[in-house]
């Protein structure tokens, strides 16, 4: 693994294109090495994470209208929108798609310098493969570029310090994994990734207060730029450039300005990319910050007891996981029980209150406006507050994969000052937590995700090909799309017409 160090240069200054850091991801997209075994494995389990995640969200509302966006983009040769049969423009199915996938909160992270869910990526590389007859070897290629991009650009580059959404990096890394899945040459990927990023920064306000479903669609955004920023390349066409490092570049306007030096890692040539392994899915569907405190919640109910006997629970935790989910954002939307559900997903109050009262957690129920009502959660959730404990930010940030932690302490006092605490780093389903997932668990959540959503002999067959991904010839990878019951998606909400018809 090579470290580039990247920072803002004048124009007047001599800075060869190799130098540059969208060059140099693409000399790793155009590098040809082979997958490994282990990274091959899981890419398709986090195939079947995202089929799994979709099932569960397909008729909701913003899902619904970006799949009748994408229907509105019908084409005799092109890719598949999930759970329903026909071809579609790529870029619109991947929009599609990535909503999705999105949408519940439900499928995998990366956390460091900044955030990231590379599993957002596997839409639009899939789509394009769906148009143009790509194989599944070549597909797993290309994921495994595209997880390598994002999640090195997580490690080495924050956005959030700077309020960019985190979607900046995904644009790139999408670049970039459709540019090894197509066997493109290092010029036109460069040029592809500039372009993907310049057209993908974004504020983060749409994480920040009154949360709403474009946080669901950004990332869609970000893959649908990207596969008409590769096109736009692939016919000849450049990008802004150096897009990092120009004097009006990135860096220098977006991030920490001209004097600011990031590191970003990325493999040598012939060194393979195995940075998905290094990502992890979620169990329950919510912020990433959230999975620890909610296993932690599920272990503490029982020691507690009568839950109305609680005075204050303080959850001392990381920076990031203060200010973005706790009430170290000042947000009073995160106590509000009419919130939307983007919002609530956003407030570790809620979710641990309702973890706690309920010693589980589900993607519909633990969301529904008569749970958040109830007169005895809100009761519980404003007694919950979070302080950051340098402790856990120096752990959030933590290099050794031993020490790095996503969780935090609770400290319960009772009513008759009798004080509780408990801790937990990690979510049960990390790799190194109580229950790490393998690919039975994500098999499991496939199937208990699209019961009553997908015929039980749909679900074994995409399975089947999923799990034989390697093994698909081109032209076969429609496939990988799992249809529908039709009477499901006759329960989707009606949506008013749009421009696309």
């Amino acid at each position: 693994m090579h470290v580039h160090s990247v920072r803002t240069r004048r124009s007047a200054d001599e800075f060869p294109r190799d130098q540059h850091l969208a060059w140099k991801i693409a000399e790793v997209a155009a590098d040809p090495v082979a997958v490994s075994a282990d990274t091959e494995a899981m890419v398709i389990n986090r195939v079947i994470d995202n089929a799994a995640v979709s099932a569960a969200s397909v008729i909701r509302r913003p899902v619904t209208v970006a799949r009748r966006q994408a229907q509105a983009h019908a084409v005799s040769t092109g890719a598949n929108v999930f759970g329903i049969g026909g071809g579609y423009s790529a870029e619109w199915a991947a929009w599609a798609n990535g909503v999705a996938v999105r949408e519940l909160d439900f499928h995998d992270t990366f956390l460091a310098a900044d955030y990231s869910h590379p599993g957002d990526n596997i839409p639009p590389l899939v789509a394009v493969a769906q148009q143009l007859g790509i194989g599944g070897n070549d597909l797993i290629r290309g994921l495994a570029t595209a997880y390598e991009t994002q999640i090195n650009l997580t490690r080495g580059i924050c956005l959030h310090e700077h309020k960019i959404d985190h979607v900046a990096h995904l644009g790139p890394s999408v670049a970039a994994g459709l540019g090894t899945m197509l066997k493109l040459d290092t010029e036109t990927i460069y040029q592809a990734i500039g372009q993907a990023l310049h057209l993908t920064t974004a504020t983060r306000q749409s994480r920040k207060g009154l949360i709403s479903s474009w946080k669901a669609y950004a990332p869609a955004w970000a893959g649908k730029v990207a596969i008409e920023a590769v096109d736009r390349a692939m016919r000849g066409e450049g990008a802004p450039s150096p897009i990092w490092e120009g004097e009006d570049g990135v860096i220098a306007w977006l991030l920490g300005g001209p004097e600011k030096v990031y590191e970003v890692p990325l493999p040598g040539p012939g060194e393979e990319k195995r940075a998905i392994l290094d990502s992890y899915t979620k169990e329950h569907s919510a912020e990433y910050q959230s999975q620890a405190p909610i296993d932690l919640a599920r272990r503490l109910r029982d020691r507690i007891g009568d839950l109305s006997q609680i005075a204050t629970v303080v959850l001392h935790t990381s920076h990031h996981t203060h200010v973005v989910i706790g009430t170290g954002s000042n947000d009073p939307q995160k106590f509000d029980p009419d919130a939307s559900r983007e919002t609530l997903d956003h407030s570790v109050m809620y979710i641990f209150a309702v973890a706690l009262e309920d010693g589980t957690w589900h993607h519909e129920r633990s969301y529904a406006p008569e749970r958040a009502h109830r007169p005895e959660t809100i009761e519980l959730w404003n007694k919950i507050s979070t302080v950051e404990d340098p402790e856990w930010t120096r752990r959030y940030h933590s290099s050794n994969p031993d020490d790095k932690a996503f969780g935090c302490k609770a400290v319960v006092t009772l009513k008759n000052g009798e004080v509780i605490t408990d801790e937990l780093a990690i979510a049960d389903a990390h790799p190194l937590g109580a229950r790490p997932f393998a690919r039975d668990n994500y098999v499991n959540k496939f199937t208990v995700l699209s019961d009553g959503v997908i015929e039980p002999q749909e679900q074994e067959r995409f399975l089947s090909v999923a799990q034989g991904l390697a093994n698909l010839k081109p032209g076969s990878l429609s496939e990988l799309n799992p249809l529908v019951d039709a009477v499901v998606l006759d329960k989707a909400p009606t949506t008013p017409d749009g421009i696309f018809q």
